[in-house]
């Protein structure tokens, strides 16, 4: 018989003379593991004793060791990095332990904590890197050098991978409806024409990445979120609010939206089917090979709905089909990485009224291609990420839906070019980055951009390209990042220079300070500036009702924001208020002005100046943690964002994007465990949006505030989950646009399989 205590302050093994042999080996063993433990803190002491009883015959009954570390003073040791050093586990005897704990936090306010890569760590009590694999930290990019959660002076929400994959939705367009700084505005479901903004701006005044790479659509915003990516692909989701110029570029106004994906660390193969109301039917199968350093994964999915809105005449006219392929690969030695993805998306959809209130019979056609190789090399200190892409969109617009004879379809083909070099080194006073990047952006179209001298062919058709635009953009970054034992400071500015809009080199400075107050709490404020390009659409658009404005000038932004943030293993919470003020916004508004056929003509136009003011707080639990004598309630969170918009100036011009901003917007969720395998999740969200609309007979509405709500119930086993959704479960009749209802009650059962 063999028993064992261990305690604070000393550690006894005691062994029954049958086992004496076998046990005084492992003593011996111990006694080597504390030697090694001595030697490596000279700070304790430590006392052998060797205690001695006799039975009758005079043989020894039992053998006692006692090892009692004495400390100088009590302190804290915490576990930072993984170790497989024999005396790693015995040198927290006799001390108090914290060890971190892997979180998952809520879609309002998500950390990277959770999320385990190697990154390069920045030491918390200099500027030196430390090389290490730290349990709760991930380098995201609120900064153009990459550093760890704990030490960005921005706050950055992030939405990892279990998040997404435990949302009640089905496409990323859905599951940013749960970012309480978010605004999405959806003309259809699944993602069929989906407007996303920040902070009150407009689609067109975010950027869109993959993988870093930047894949915004120069023609319009409208078409930016047809990704190649299924979202049972996607590793994380990064958003940055506010002006991001230093970070991800000049068209980042307000925030960028970064979608991560990644290769599967192994050879697998996986494969989701899902079915539901209104004839939605998906499926998806990816496959990945792992070898070495190589890494290659392929994935494809097709979704389609008859839709759940009918034309005048009877005919679906919010039908949708979509087909998505993306391939991408990896190879990773220590000095040196090369990725590389290709995808392309196919959809068509029923426009309904998307674009003009009077005809309700609208289609749209869209086929876009992505192209990427990224490259980084470390020499030293130095790292250095090269890039080159290409984007290609093709648009097929029918404003009467198959009837060409009525009004001859709109065609236009896009065509984005791209080089990238950033780089980033430490020294002794931070880190340093700095980074270049040209961008060419070509659009070919029967009505976008200026007379083509000979006009290009049209792919399938008998028609021509017979206008189009050509203009570059050259940008150079420059930032410095100071990172303390609690202050993180980091500046830096843009230089930017368009083709396009003739103008000379302008400069957008931009500063943020973070100070970790303890170790749970960190305050922030920041200042940023940054610029937008009109997109063809803005500058050329002059037809259906609609007059463009070919010298639109760039839009400018600067932006204030100061914040408070907690964080630990069971809550995480922050609150920050914020200033924006636009200069040049552009927007498609009517003052009452008709056209020809009596139909509102919109015109875009430079409004001036607009001041946005507003608060965002947030708050995530993990009830597991909080209350650990429980297992039914999971995790829960609850976040409100509320602006105020400078509006005076604008009384009786109706806006389609920039009046029509969020002015409160509230998002909570709860995550239950019902029994065993069985969770389910809800999350209901409330929201009152400002401005209105005009209907077919040019009557002004308000829009009116709706609460909706979402759920997901799932049984999840190691190789395959089934789910059964339900979308706007209260069945309510709300509009995110103008005259175009969203669906009521939605519901659509699915399964999922991993090999």
């Amino acid at each position: 018989m063999a028993e064992s205590i261990l305690g604070l302050g000393n550690f006894s093994l005691y062994s029954a003379a049958s086992n004496e042999g076998f046990l005084l080996g492992k003593c011996i063993k111990l006694l080597i593991v504390w030697f090694n433990f001595a030697r490596r803190n000279p700070a304790s002491r430590i006392v052998f004793e060797r205690m001695k009883t006799l039975d009758g015959a005079g043989r020894n009954n039992n053998f006692i060791i006692m090892y009692k570390p004495i400390f100088r003073k009590k302190s804290v040791l915490k576990f930072k990095r993984f170790s497989n050093h024999g005396y790693s586990l015995f040198a927290v005897l006799g001390k108090e332990v914290v060890i971190g704990v892997l979180s998952v936090a809520t879609l309002q306010h998500a950390s990277a904590k959770g999320i385990s890569i190697e990154v390069d760590k920045a030491d918390t009590d200099s500027t030196v890197t430390a090389k290490a694999v730290m349990m709760d930290e991930v380098n995201v990019t609120g900064t153009r050098a990459p550093l760890a959660v704990s030490q960005q002076a921005r706050m950055v929400t992030v939405l990892s991978r279990d998040e997404i994959q435990a949302a009640p939705v089905q496409s990323v367009n859905d599951l940013l409806k749960y970012a309480v700084g978010v605004d999405v505005r959806q003309k259809g479901a699944l993602g069929a024409l989906t407007d996303v903004s920040i902070r009150g701006g407009s689609s067109e005044q975010i950027t869109l990445l993959l993988n870093g790479i930047n894949i915004c659509d120069a023609q319009t915003g409208h078409n930016a979120f047809d990704l190649p990516v299924d979202i049972s692909e996607i590793e994380r989701i990064e958003i940055l609010e506010g002006p991001a110029a230093r970070v991800y570029g000049t068209s980042s106004l307000l925030g960028a939206i970064n979608i991560v994906t990644r290769p599967a660390s192994k050879t697998s193969l996986s494969a989701r089917i899902e079915s539901g109301s209104y004839g939605y039917l998906t499926g998806a199968a990816r496959a990945n090979i792992a070898s070495g350093a190589w890494n290659n994964q392929v994935s494809a999915s097709y979704m389609r709905s008859d839709g759940y809105l009918r034309s005048k005449t009877g005919t679906l006219n919010a039908d949708y089909r979509t087909t998505k392929a993306f391939y991408q690969g990896q190879f990773q030695t220590v000095p040196f990485t090369l990725n590389w993805h290709a995808g392309l998306s196919t959809k068509d959809y029923g426009s309904n009224t998307f674009y003009s209130v009077k005809f309700d019979d609208q289609f749209e056609h869209t086929f876009k291609t992505f192209a990427a190789l990224q490259a980084e090399v470390r020499i030293g200190q130095l790292h250095i990420r090269p890039a080159v892409y290409w984007n290609r969109s093709l648009d097929r617009f029918e404003l009467f839906r198959n009837a060409p004879s009525k009004y001859p379809f709109n065609y236009h083909r896009t065509d984005v070019l791209g080089a990238n070099i950033n780089a980033y080194f430490d020294w002794t006073l931070g880190r340093t980055a700095i980074g270049a990047e040209i961008r060419n952006e070509n659009i070919i179209s029967t009505n976008l951009g200026e007379p083509l001298g000979t006009p290009k062919n049209i792919g399938g058709t008998d028609r021509k390209y017979t206008n189009g635009l050509d203009r570059t953009n050259l940008q150079f970054a420059l930032e410095h990042n100071i990172i303390l034992s609690r202050l993180t400071l980091s500046a830096g500015l843009t230089a930017v220079k368009n083709s396009q809009a003739d103008m000379p080199l302008r400069l957008y400075p931009g500063i943020d300070i973070g100070y970790r107050i303890a170790e749970v709490w960190k305050i922030y404020a920041s200042y940023n500036s940054s610029l937008r390009m009109p997109s063809f659409t803005e500058l050329y658009y002059s037809v259906g009702g609609h007059k463009a404005d070919k010298h639109l000038r760039p839009e400018e932004l600067s932006a204030y924001e100061a914040g408070i943030a907690f964080a630990e293993q069971a809550i995480n919470a922050r609150a920050a208020i914020f200033y924006n003020r636009h200069r040049n916004l552009i927007d498609w508004t009517n003052d009452g002005t008709l056209d020809a056929q009596g139909a509102p003509l919109w015109k875009s136009v430079n409004f001036g100046n607009i001041n946005h003011i507003g608060i965002e707080a947030s708050a995530d639990f993990n009830l597991r943690q909080l209350i650990p004598s429980q297992r039914f309630f999971k995790k829960a969170g609850v976040a409100y964002c509320f602006m105020n918009q400078n509006k005076e100036k604008h009384i009786g011009i109706v806006s389609k994007y920039a009046l029509e901003y969020l002015k409160h917007k509230f998002v909570a969720n709860l995550n239950l465990n019902i029994w065993r395998s069985l969770d389910l999740g809800l999350v209901y969200r409330l929201q009152h949006r400002m401005g209105g609309y005009l209907d077919p007979s040019n009557i002004h509405h308000n829009y009116a505030g709706y609460g909706i709500l979402d759920a997901r119930l799932s049984w999840t086993a190691p190789r395959w989950t089934a789910h059964f959704e339900a979308n706007n479960v209260l069945n309510r009749r709300y509009l995110d646009y103008g005259n175009v209802p969203q669906p009521r009650a939605w519901f659509l059962a699915g399964l999922s399989v991993n090999l």
